[in-house]
């Protein structure tokens, strides 16, 4: 198999129904890559899904030897990826055609190390809402501390970049606090305003509830190293966002 651009990193976990549509997504996609599948020991049958894709070389799949949580699949995910970028991909979520052709042309206009799409959120069957969240063209390590614009299933990163900066604490917003440390260096990330992401909206998934997502971002500061009161301005300014995001702007 030639070297691929792209190394599609997605973490499986209970996800058998809705994993099938992620992948086909991923391979519409317009430029050489790779999917690493991380099965973190799926209690569902996930391994019946996969049989259909083994025969294609470019779709790997792995397993855990043990649970490790959404962040530590990834970070293995980005230690296994042979792409000059990585892209991640939650199980549930699905890309439009064209995203990453449109990304990676991006990060070469722009000279960024991380590119972010805004995404249309769909309901839990799959159908789309019509609501699209946007994203900044340019996006200021300040302005993620005010809220956090970058969805995780809509990031293409620099696997260099991705390997420096691994995901850590899974008890609160892995991701964002992710974006956060890169944007301390980089300064700022590229974004692309145009809803290439479907983001798939449950009450299942870890953050799935507004009061327990609203925890886990108050302990992303924090592990951030920010004080309380900082942790508090950044707060109130994330729970502002988050009420105009997904309650005002409809």
């Amino acid at each position: 198999m030639n070297t691929p651009l792209v190394s599609v990193i997605i973490p499986a976990f209970r996800c058998a129904e809705t994993l099938s549509d992620a992948i086909c997504s991923a391979l519409r996609q317009d430029v050489p890559l790779e999917i690493l599948v991380i099965d973190d020991c799926s209690p569902d049958h996930l391994s019946e899904v996969m049989a259909q894709w083994q025969d294609l070389p470019n779709v790997i799949y792995l397993r855990n030897e043990q649970n490790l949580g959404a962040a530590q699949s990834r970070n293995l995910g980005v230690h296994r990826a042979r792409g000059t970028y990585v892209a991640f991909l939650d199980a549930d979520d699905i890309w439009r055609e064209g995203k990453l052709k449109k990304q990676l042309a991006a990060l070469e206009r722009t000279g960024s190390v991380l590119c972010a799409t805004a995404r249309e959120l769909m309901d839990p069957e799959g159908t789309p809402s019509g609501h699209v969240l946007p994203v900044d063209e340019c996006i200021t390590y300040r302005d993620l501390l005010r809220h956090n614009s970058i969805a995780c299933s809509s990031v293409l990163l620099r696997t260099d970049v991705a390997r420096r900066f691994p995901m850590e604490h899974e008890d609160s917003h892995e991701d964002y606090i992710l974006w956060l440390r890169i944007l301390q260096e980089y300064e700022s990330a590229c974004g692309i305003n145009e809803p290439l992401l479907l983001y798939r909206l449950t009450v299942t998934g870890k953050s799935g509830g507004k009061l327990k997502s609203a925890k886990m971002t108050f302990r992303a500061y924090r592990y951030m190293g920010f004080g309380l009161v900082k942790s508090c301005f950044c707060f109130c300014s994330y729970a502002l966002h988050g009420v105009y995001k997904y309650f005002l702007k409809r």
